[in-house]
């Protein structure tokens, strides 16, 4: 019993947090607060639950019992008249009008120009997703004690500036559009490509930064950056299932099972890109849509147009000049023009990319297929050291065991 009541606060956790903080901060105008207390919620859950069950609503428990701790709080602090009717107003609060849902408006709160772009997109991962300061580091490819100084200053600009716990006025919308896609951009791929823990893919984090790009799109039909974004999602989407198997160990892209590919949301990502794509100005979430769409519509692994991809990533790093994209592009063209030139490529990053998991892997794949096998051993060893997830960590065990063999078979002969 106690084990799964366990699993439905978990699981809780992931659907209503940033709902749960959201609500606190518009509430109390006070981020940390509303941290705290929705920490103290979801401690309570565990504690009544097993004892009380589950609520019918799992989303008004956690939201409810929040906010009285947040009262408790703010009355235990006033000390003067003007706090005292705070706490009364905050008793009954204004429900919001006009805004459709209450983690878009925190978006719009984290994304303010005042802000760093940077400390914009942190912010919200933090505050919305709950995500740790470890991983929003690592997704920042920057230590946990750097991201946790940025989330402080970000705070504490918001309270300084008062800063509205509002969505701006619609012709003060396009500014914040750039930030707003970031964070969801990121958000979808934390829950894809988990940067840190058990599992390589958090499908409630997928779940919810495609329901928020949805309601982004509807807000504005005619951004096609925002369409482009949501289109990248439905098509990775797609085959979300098929990236590990049932014991949860990865499966590249190569040997995943296409038949199992979601095809109506590969039907609806190819769609609203295409719209896109049509109002003729492209950017970069349009831009890696399409890549994925060449790997969704081949039929066959081998069908897939790693020259039309290499292309697309020479065109995205116009728009996203980053060690990241180039190395993305190392690997498109190892597909279309041999390992030898896609090593020349990743070689290229190596120094900028220092750290990254995802080099020292590359670097030995592309090693292992030119034959030469010790300096791919060599670099398993590195990305296994590196590797955030258990998923990505027994793959890469496996790849240095299979090298490791094959070197001494030929040994032994």
């Amino acid at each position: 019993m106690a084990a799964g009541v366990a699993a439905e606060v978990a699981a809780a956790f992931r659907r209503e947090w940033g709902s749960v903080v959201a609500t606190l901060i518009r509430m109390t105008g006070d981020w940390d607060l509303a941290e705290e207390c929705a920490q103290e919620a979801f401690a309570a859950a565990l504690e009544r639950w097993p004892r009380d069950g589950v609520p019918r609503r799992p989303g008004a428990w956690l939201t409810t019992t929040a906010r009285n701790r947040a009262l408790d709080r703010l009355r235990r602090m006033a000390n003067e008249a003007a706090k005292l009717q705070e706490v009364a107003m905050l008793a009954y609060p204004d429900e919001p009008t006009g805004f459709p849902d209450e983690r878009l408006r925190l978006i719009f709160t984290c994304c303010h120009p005042a802000l760093p772009m940077e400390a914009r997109v942190a912010l919200t991962l933090r505050t919305l997703a709950g995500l740790t300061t470890g991983e929003i580091g690592r997704a920042f490819l920057v230590p946990e004690a750097t991201m946790a100084k940025r989330l402080v200053r970000a705070k504490q600009k918001i309270r300084n500036a008062g800063i509205p716990y509002r969505v701006p006025p619609d012709h003060l919308l396009p500014e914040r559009v750039p930030s707003v896609l970031a964070v969801l951009y990121l958000l979808f791929n934390e829950g894809y490509a988990a940067s840190g823990g058990a599992d390589l893919v958090r499908s409630a984090l997928c779940a919810e930064a495609i329901r928020l790009a949805r309601w982004l799109v509807g807000m504005m039909p005619d951004e096609p950056e925002a369409v482009g974004l949501l289109a990248l999602m439905l098509l990775h989407d797609a085959r979300r299932a098929t990236r590990v198997d049932a014991a949860g160990d990865l499966v590249t892209l190569a040997d995943q099972d296409r038949s199992r590919w979601d095809r109506a949301l590969v039907d609806e990502g190819v769609a609203l890109l295409e719209s896109a794509l049509r109002r003729g100005q492209p950017g970069p979430y349009q831009i890696q849509a399409a890549v994925a769409a060449c790997h969704a519509t081949a039929r066959t692994a081998e069908e897939t147009d790693w020259t039309e991809i290499a292309g697309l990533y020479g065109l995205l790093r116009q728009y996203l000049p980053s060690p990241v994209v180039e190395l993305n592009r190392a690997v498109a063209v190892a597909e279309a023009d041999g390992p030898a030139a896609g090593l020349a490529l990743v070689e290229a990053v190596a120094e900028s990319l220092r750290g990254y998991h995802l080099l020292p892997a590359t670097r030995a794949d592309l090693l292992r297929r030119l034959g030469r096998e010790s300096e791919a051993e060599a670099a398993y060893v590195e990305a296994l050291s590196l590797a955030p997830t258990e998923a990505e960590r027994r793959y890469l065990a496996g790849r240095l065991r299979q090298v490791g063999g094959s070197r001494t078979s030929r040994a032994a002969s």
